[in-house]
């Protein structure tokens, strides 16, 4: 597969308030998502995730090297449109990035923004809405709708510009299990139907077992990267880094603590409950 974000020695540097010091983010960042892929990027609260995520898109550019998308430099200016047309982003929370009283219009919004024919916008929202599950709702006024349900709208609304990356900056932070699930199931729907590229950024490690891929940035540089069985067996690191595995994986390690001999890569329920069952056997 044909890598399609590249991370080029990125630096960037909040800059200080009242002639206090920035404050540093990354200085030397490197490594490249490939298309079609899930990818999951996990750290600490302060480690820089959503700032990672903003220069996706060119939210923020680079105070040194480089990200490129799809063969484009994000920081160049004449970039900029084509950038966001091929990067969309959904944030953490959805009332921002609500727009309108119907939720067709919402969805609408953005490919109307790009200047895109009414015929045209008609069919795409209706694909988006069916994509997420959201058809049967497309009159209503969002302000109505779950957590969950609005967060999926707004996906909609992304998926309606038809990007080819999408963005997802801790989206389910503010909602609740059911929530949640909506939104992780429409968010491997994408991937799997779609072929469309996924960056999701989380705390919630059973969300990061999901993905193709787990990335762990720690003092602005890449501390972990592999898949998600690789990444999670490593308990030790990550709670050095001051995060968990998932449930799975750190009870098979208290497990091991009590003398057992479980495998750390177990992170589906069913096939960790298979992993005791074997040893209680052994």
């Amino acid at each position: 597969m044909e890598n399609v974000i590249n991370v080029e020695h990125l630096a960037y540097t909040y800059p200080g308030v009242d002639d206090t010091p920035g404050i540093d983010v990354f200085e030397d960042l490197n490594f490249t998502i490939e298309e079609g892929t899930f990818v999951a990027i996990l750290g600490s609260n302060g480690c820089g995730k959503s700032t990672l995520a903003k220069h996706f898109n060119s939210i923020l550019l680079p105070c040194g090297g480089k990200v490129m998308v799809w063969g484009m430099d994000t920081a160049q200016e004449d970039k900029l449109i084509p950038v966001r047309r091929t990067v969309g982003m959904v944030f953490q929370n959805p009332d921002n990035q609500i727009v309108a009283n119907v939720v067709e219009e919402d969805v609408a919004f953005g490919p109307e923004n790009l200047g895109i024919a009414s015929p045209v916008i008609r069919q795409r929202v209706d694909a988006a809405l069916n994509q997420v599950g959201m058809y049967e709702y497309r009159l209503h006024a969002p302000h109505l709708l779950s957590g969950g349900q609005k967060q999926r709208v707004a996906i909609a609304g992304v998926i309606a510009m038809e990007p080819k990356c999408i963005v997802l900056d801790e989206p389910t932070a503010m909602l609740d299990p059911q929530g949640r699930r909506e939104v992780m199931q429409t968010i491997t729907r994408l991937k799997n139907d779609k072929n469309i590229t996924v960056i999701l950024i989380t705390h919630h490690m059973d969300e990061a077992a999901q993905a193709d891929r787990v990335v762990v940035l720690d003092k602005g540089i890449v501390a972990l990267d592999g898949s998600p069985q690789m990444v999670f067996s490593q308990v030790e690191k990550l709670h050095e880094m001051g995060l968990s595995a998932p449930e799975t994986v750190e009870l098979c390690r208290t497990l091991n603590e009590q003398g057992f001999c479980l495998p750390l890569d177990r992170l589906d329920d069913k096939d960790c409950a298979q992993a005791l069952v074997e040893a209680l056997k052994a």
